[in-house]
């Protein structure tokens, strides 16, 4: 059996489970796994170090998986950009049918994965992006809600809210994102109005995730507490797990006069990399969502997204369908 929304009929996958671009994580290991499974796998196109890498990345993947999978450009707000338009072709040139945008102004992006007849998902984290969005031709939402890793956007509204809140107004499906983990998850964000489901801490404890050992356990260890909120008065909130360089960037944040300068030392992605790499949980930032507290064990994509639908189709056809009285 299986659960069919628009986003499973618009991506061509037969589960409505989509894997989040990560930094660091989104590769042909992660992507290929979760396609693999049925759902959706996701290369995070920055991830690689230029243009060229991420082609052939793209190959890479391709020789791992004759599923869909989906590339994620991401649009950071930095000083000096990576050359976007460069690696927009290179998704462009490389056959790629799905597109993850995220960030701001992606209008130019969108607009020109759209002529190439590319389906593109653009997360947003408020409903008046999600809208704006909408109007430029995204072709499903992913609305992102407080609970997530990375960057839940400076509104601090949940999921419960957030998703009917856009299901109310969007016309396009959506995908909904930011504290998803189990079967129970998806059932939920289904009632709530959305088409499918995002995950990406859930994701990174996985048998296939391309991250150390150490780290995988940290997950596992951790709880729905453990998370902390960073760069809040720069308006670019960012939600990673606890360690003593999180902890400490938030000590730092209660100066008032504080400067990204000062913090600057302590919060590199080369630093966040090196964790996921070495093992070592306190070489710098290690993002994670509050879906911590739902991750009890590390199973293969295909145990987790399986286990998954089979949950979510039983609590819908025995524990609610059985609530219902004549």
């Amino acid at each position: 059996m299986s659960i069919q929304t628009r986003v499973t009929q618009m991506l061509g996958i037969r589960h409505p489970i989509i894997q989040g671009g990560m930094m660091w994580v989104g590769t042909a290991e992660m992507a290929s796994a979760v396609s693999n499974a049925g759902g959706l796998g996701t290369l995070t196109a920055l991830t690689q170090p230029s243009p060229e890498a991420l082609a052939q990345e793209i190959a890479r993947c391709r020789e791992m998986t004759d599923q869909p999978f989906a590339v994620n450009l991401t649009l950071l707000p930095t000083v000096n950009p990576p050359p976007y338009a460069e690696y927009r072709q290179a998704i462009i040139d490389s056959g790629i049918k799905i597109v993850e945008t995220a960030g701001n102004k992606p209008h130019e992006h969108i607009e020109v994965f759209k002529q190439h007849g590319i389906t593109v998902i653009h997360k947003c984290t408020s409903v008046r992006h999600a809208l704006s969005a909408q109007k430029i031709g995204a072709d499903i939402i992913s609305i992102d809600g407080f609970e997530c890793a990375g960057h839940p956007g400076e509104d601090d509204i949940p999921g419960l809210i957030l998703i009917p809140a856009a299901a109310d107004q969007l016309t396009v499906p959506i995908i909904a994102s930011g504290g998803f983990g189990d079967g129970r998850g998806l059932v939920a964000a289904l009632a709530l109005g959305a088409e499918g489901i995002n995950m990406g801490t859930r994701f990174c404890a996985t048998q296939e995730a391309p991250i150390h050992d150490n780290i995988k356990q940290f997950y596992l260890n951790n709880d729905e507490r453990a998370t902390n909120l960073l760069y809040r008065q720069f308006r670019n909130t960012a939600r990673v797990a606890k360690n003593s360089v999180s902890d400490l960037v938030v000590q730092m944040s209660q100066d008032p006069n504080l400067e990204f300068e000062h913090i600057r030392p302590y919060v590199s992605g080369l630093k966040g990399k090196l964790a996921l790499e070495t093992g070592d949980v306190d070489a710098g930032l290690i993002t994670a969502g509050q879906v911590l507290g739902l991750i009890h064990d590390i199973p293969s994509c295909d145990d987790l997204i399986q286990r998954m639908i089979q949950d979510a189709e039983q609590i819908i056809q025995q524990r609610l369908a059985g609530l219902i009285q004549a």
